[in-house]
């Protein structure tokens, strides 16, 4: 008989201290100064997945390596007691600081400065043996070097979530996705999935993935996400929620950790997007990358607002008809359910704690 899950959901990554500044009147030129209209810090990386699915109610457990910094010891304390992260295979090393970004956040999108070193051990040697996990999220490609850390999970029945980031190279080397085949689910943007695929569409780039994967999903940015999930034989489309956004980073993050949950819990696939949706809205609308993410108090809120402007409103009718799904998930969400939390360093005194004697 298998033992039960310890976990939802088990990832590793590198941690970063984020530093966003929001509402600026216009890109930085050399030699000139800019003031924001706000500004907040948190961690980020991999952090932004942990915390979006943790506030879901994902049991959620994070390899990662921390500096030993006022940053990174703020950031284990952060994850571990404010978001219930589980870090039993996480590791401070000495001597090692935390990598930091800073984010410009104007005109829709972002521009990062990053500055850092890779964890001083292979991720592998830091994941150790992984938890017994319902999920993992991984990124598709490993570090130059390395085998994927996530190869074995699935023989424990645990579905492989998987993610790709940006070529540096631009090669988009279509042998990559060759480790599709140990996944259960892709979700690249729609540029990555035409890259990879050579194709000239989202949607045939979805076609190909989807002889790959079992689920495939192709986010394309304000015109919604397209999915294929052979397993249930749904396809599936949906439109992006039209808001502003303040702070883009980590949406997809976001998005990711919903079609996580709602995977897990056996949604119809058109629901799936469209809660993904909704959360990866209700994220830009604030600053903070991993601290914007929503919990399921956020959620109940945007569904009461929505229903209540319904009856003045054909735009909120239509969206609480399209998302009549929530009704049953918000029903018992109690009235001090998480919510998104302020974005900022703390209190100088937390710094202090954490310095050398």
């Amino acid at each position: 008989m298998t033992a039960p899950a310890e976990f939802d959901l088990f990832l590793t990554g590198p941690i970063f201290f984020d530093i966003v500044f929001t509402g600026l009147p216009a890109e930085p030129a050399p030699g000139t100064e800019v003031w924001a209209e706000g500004m907040g810090s948190l961690p980020g990386g991999v952090a932004n997945l942990a915390v979006a699915a943790a506030r879901l109610g994902l049991r959620t457990s994070l390899s990662a390596g921390f500096g030993d910094d006022a940053y990174g010891q703020w950031a284990w304390s952060l994850l571990e007691d404010q978001e219930h992260i589980d870090l039993s295979r996480s590791r401070t090393f000495p001597g090692w600081h935390s990598a930091v970004t800073v984010s410009l956040a104007t005109h829709g999108d972002r521009t990062m400065i990053t500055h850092g070193h890779p964890v001083p051990i292979p991720q592998a040697e830091l994941v150790g043996r992984p938890p017994r996990t319902r999920a993992v999220l991984a990124e598709l490609v490993a570090p130059e070097g390395e085998e994927p850390w996530w190869g074995t999970v699935g023989d424990s029945g645990a579905l492989v979530f998987a993610d790709v980031g940006w070529d540096p190279t631009e090669r988009w080397n279509a042998a990559d996705l060759d480790a599709l085949a140990s996944c259960h689910a892709f979700l690249p943007n729609h540029v990555e999935a035409m890259a990879y695929t050579r194709a000239d569409t989202p949607e045939d780039a979805l076609g190909r993935l989807a002889d790959r994967v079992p689920l495939a999903i192709v986010t394309k940015g304000s015109a919604g996400a397209i999915a294929v999930d052979s397993t249930t034989g749904e396809s599936a489309s949906v439109p992006s929620l039209d808001v502003r956004s303040v702070d883009p980073t980590g949406a997809g993050d976001v998005f990711a950790a919903a079609v996580v949950l709602g995977t897990l819990a056996e949604w119809p696939l058109e629901q799936r997007l469209l809660f993904a949706s909704l959360c990866s809205a209700l994220a830009v609308q604030h600053f903070g990358g991993s601290l914007a993410s929503p919990g399921w108090g956020d959620i109940a809120d945007w569904w009461e607002a929505t229903t209540r402007a319904a009856g003045s409103s054909a735009d909120a009718a239509e969206l609480a008809q399209r998302y009549g799904f929530l009704e049953d998930l918000v029903r018992d969400v109690p009235r001090n359910a998480v919510r998104r939390a302020e974005a900022t360093f703390g209190l100088l005194t937390e710094a202090e704690q954490f310095a050398e004697p």
